[in-house]
């Protein structure tokens, strides 16, 4: 009798546990740093989810940007030999090649043999910028040595994200960790609308310290390399560079006069409008990528 009360109260016993481990929850995921090259970081769950097919191109399909391409892959060596390195802010024209060029240099020297750690680049979004210390934290133990990268990094009126960002890059006790590198795009060099910049030098009682503070979050990027609009001779390098790469099947005149005609219908040339019109090319070949 004793033993069979025994044993009702342990199954009773299982099925409350059982029933409480539900209530909290599954267990929160753990970040595999040997998944992938490339992570996303997921805020909610403070957990790096990995990237199996990242979406990026050879860095030699990457035209225009010839000088700023050099920089950013020395500053990135630097880092990934375990060297000082800066924190980099790729800002300018839309559509030049910034977030494709931060991920071909990483792709290019994350294969390198013979580095001292296992080089990673973690996207972390926009509206996660609250989030930094966290993942600050996560990575300051972890295997490796990381590139922060933000896409399109701006900030409007009322929002003090910024503080966080600039926290994290520099201030706080314990700093930026030796393993971490932040490269951010934006179209703003000073990642502020400049109609913000004006109103408060306007209301300001003393309009320099109103601005200062947040101008001074680009000041924390050690290196800002510029993107500008391309020439039509650059333009069309871009699209010849796309079109031998590929293989694609069209006269070099023909190829000309239709990426021309392309641009001209765009009201733009850039290399996010020669990658539209290699892509629309293509279709029309019956080609694939």
């Amino acid at each position: 009798m004793q033993d069979e009360t025994a044993r009702q109260i342990l199954t009773e016993l299982a099925r409350l546990t059982r029933a409480v481990e539900s209530l909290a929850g599954p267990k929160p995921a753990t970040s595999d740093f040997q998944a992938a090259d490339c992570f996303i970081w997921n805020a909610e769950a403070e957990y790096l989810a990995p990237v199996a097919k990242p979406n990026r191109i050879e860095i030699d399909l990457i035209k225009g940007v010839d000088h700023v391409r050099d920089i950013l892959v020395d500053n990135t060596q630097r880092f990934a030999s375990g060297l000082p390195a800066n924190n980099v802010l790729l800002w300018g024209a839309r559509g030049m090649g910034k977030s494709s060029l931060v991920k071909s240099v990483h792709a290019k020297l994350a294969s390198q043999q013979g580095l001292p750690a296992p080089l990673k680049l973690v996207e972390i979004h926009r509206e996660d910028i609250n989030s930094l210390p966290t993942l600050m934290s996560v990575l300051r133990p972890a295997p490796g040595r990381f590139i922060l990268f933000c896409d399109d990094l701006s900030f409007d009126h009322d929002d003090t994200a910024y503080k966080s960002l600039k926290a994290a890059l520099d201030g706080g006790i314990e700093g930026r960790p030796d393993n971490v590198l932040l490269y951010a795009t934006s179209n703003r060099r000073h990642l502020l609308p400049r109609d913000m910049m004006d109103n408060e030098r306007s209301t300001a009682i003393n309009p320099h310290e109103a601005v200062e503070e947040k101008v001074s979050l680009s000041d924390r990027f050690g290196l800002w390399l510029g993107f500008h609009k391309c020439s039509q001779d650059e333009y069309l390098d871009m699209i010849t560079g796309y079109a031998t790469h590929y293989d694609l099947k069209i006269k070099p005149d023909e190829l000309r006069a239709e990426a021309l005609e392309w641009s001209t219908t765009r009201g733009a040339r850039s290399g996010r409008v020669a990658w539209q019109f290699i892509q629309d090319l293509a279709g029309r070949l019956g080609q694939t990528l």
